[in-house]
C-alpha cells in the first residue's frame, strides 16, 4: 500500500543545476537550482525566485549558463546556493570556481564542472519564478566522453533528494532506452 504525503515538490531525479552570470558591469555570479530541466526541444525551464542576483542579472542581459553540479565539488556547489551575491560580494571567489567566458553567449563557463548548457532566455514569469531559455550550445570536457559522447559516469552529476535535502551520485546503468521494451511487443 502506498502511502500519501498530499501535496509536495517530491520528484525524482532532480538535476543540480548551477547557473552563471554576468551582472552590467561584468562581475560574475553563480547559484545552484534544483527545480529544472528539459521544458521543450531545445529549451530548459527552471524555477528561479525573482529575489536572486541571478535572476536580475538574466533579466538584464538575457543570457546565461547551466552547469551540471558534480560529485567532486559537492561543497563549492552547495555554498553558491547557500551564499547570496546579493550579500556576499566575493562569492565566486570563496567558492573556488574559476571562469571562463562562454562562446556563444555573455555569460560564464564555471571551469571545474565538465557539463555546461549555454542559454538565452524566451520567457520569465515573475509570479511564478519560472523562466524557459532557448539552449544555444551544449559543452563538455573531453575527459568527461567516451567515444565522442557524454559519459553520464563521468560528468557524475548530482541528483537532489528534495525530502531528506541531499545530494546523491547518479547509479549504474539499468537498461537500454526505446530496446529493452521491445521486448514486450
Amino acid at each position: 500500500m502506498k502511502k500519501s504525503f498530499g501535496k509536495q515538490t517530491f520528484m525524482y531525479p532532480m538535476p543540480v543545476l548551477i547557473i552563471a552570470t554576468y551582472d552590467q558591469d561584468g562581475k560574475a555570479d553563480a547559484m545552484n537550482a534544483a527545480w529544472g530541466g528539459i521544458h521543450d526541444t531545445n529549451q530548459i525551464g527552471i524555477c528561479l525566485s525573482p529575489e536572486h542576483k541571478t535572476v536580475a542579472n538574466i533579466l538584464a542581459n538575457k543570457e546565461f549558463t547551466v552547469s551540471m553540479a558534480d560529485a567532486s565539488h559537492v561543497a563549492q556547489c552547495d555554498y553558491v546556493g547557500i551564499v547570496s551575491a546579493n550579500t556576499e560580494s566575493d562569492k565566486i571567489k570563496k567558492s573556488g570556481f574559476t571562469l571562463s567566458k562562454a562562446e556563444n553567449v555573455n555569460a560564464p563557463v564555471i571551469n571545474e564542472l565538465a557539463m555546461c548548457l549555454e542559454c538565452r532566455m524566451v520567457s520569465y514569469d515573475q509570479a511564478s519564478g519560472y523562466m524557459v531559455a532557448d539552449i544555444v550550445n551544449v559543452s563538455c570536457e573531453e575527459d568527461a566522453l567516451t567515444d565522442g559522447k557524454i559519459d553520464i559516469s563521468k560528468v557524475n552529476p548530482l541528483i537532489f533528494d528534495p525530502v531528506s535535502h541531499g545530494y546523491y551520485k547518479t547509479g549504474e546503468r539499468a537498461g537500454n532506452a526505446f530496446k529493452d521494451g521491445m521486448a514486450l511487443k
